[in-house]
């Protein structure tokens, strides 16, 4: 089967004067234009392609690859208006349409949404919807602590990043938790953090490495609550000491004091670390 806005991996079945027809296991042809005919294609070989619409509502195929597929979501670029909706920059010669039911709000050109790909099944059509919301959490979350999933950005709040989690659920990232500059649109490598009672899934950026530091940093703030929000162990104590104290290596203890400090959670002084 052909699939209408995915990549396919089909195979040159003949050659004519508009450019080669290609083929799926059932026989189904699509063509791939002239301008996107290479000389080195020849009559068997296989080949991916993305499927989509022509201007005249053609099933066609181009070796360019989209910023976006079906089913996916994607913080794309208006590039034009008019009474039928916003059209969006998503690597095709064909921009791709945001119809005005799907928009939350009247979209502006040269401004950047976040969007779902799908097929208008009405017209048969390859469409965007700023809607998002609708199409994540339709199916249960069926993830473990730690594992891994990829992210896109989607959102900042107060508390965090609003993220969309492997296309298909909602989750969140919060601020004490990120050790890097993140930017909406962003597509991140992630783990699973916490799976909520009301379902809602709390994601971090965090590998192995950096959740250890990070429950390091919540034990040496816990110390400095309990000693008065101070304490004269430093980065200059010796390895036996901070391990005695903190059962981490020098190493650890560093990096989760550099963390608290880029945090703005500590002071350091010259013989003390105080709380801010």
């Amino acid at each position: 089967m052909i699939l209408l806005g995915k990549i396919n991996s089909l195979n040159i079945a003949r050659k004519t004067d508009f450019g080669l027809y290609l083929t799926d296991d059932e026989n189904n042809e699509v063509l791939l234009p002239n301008r996107y005919v290479e000389r080195d294609m020849r009559i068997g070989d296989g080949i991916d392609v993305f499927i989509y619409k022509d201007s005249e509502d053609r099933l066609v195929a181009t070796t360019e690859t989209p910023k976006v597929q079906v089913g996916e979501f994607a913080l794309l670029r208006v590039v034009a208006t008019n009474n039928t909706g916003a059209f969006l920059d998503w690597g095709l010669q064909k921009d791709l349409l945001v119809p005005f039911r799907e928009q939350k709000m009247r979209m502006q050109v040269n401004r950047s949404y976040i969007v779902y790909v799908y097929v208008d099944y009405n017209s048969d059509r390859i469409v965007a919807s700023a809607k998002i919301d609708k199409f994540l959490d339709n199916r249960p979350a069926d993830y473990k602590q730690g594992d891994p999933v990829d992210i896109l950005v989607a959102q900042r709040t107060d508390m965090g990043y609003k993220v969309i989690i492997d296309n298909l659920h909602s989750g969140m990232i919060y601020h004490n938790e990120i050790f890097r500059e993140i930017n909406i649109g962003d597509r991140l490598e992630a783990y699973i953090k916490n799976i909520r009672e009301d379902g809602k899934i709390d994601v971090t950026l965090a590998d192995r490495a950096d959740r250890r530091t990070m429950e390091l940093a919540d034990k040496i703030l816990m110390h400095l609550l309990n000693h008065n929000r101070r304490m004269s162990i430093t980065d200059k104590a010796s390895p036996e000491t901070i391990k005695s104290i903190f059962e981490c290596s020098k190493k650890d203890f560093k990096k989760a004091i550099g963390h608290l400090y880029k945090k703005k959670l500590i002071i350091l002084h010259p013989d003390e670390i105080t709380m801010a």
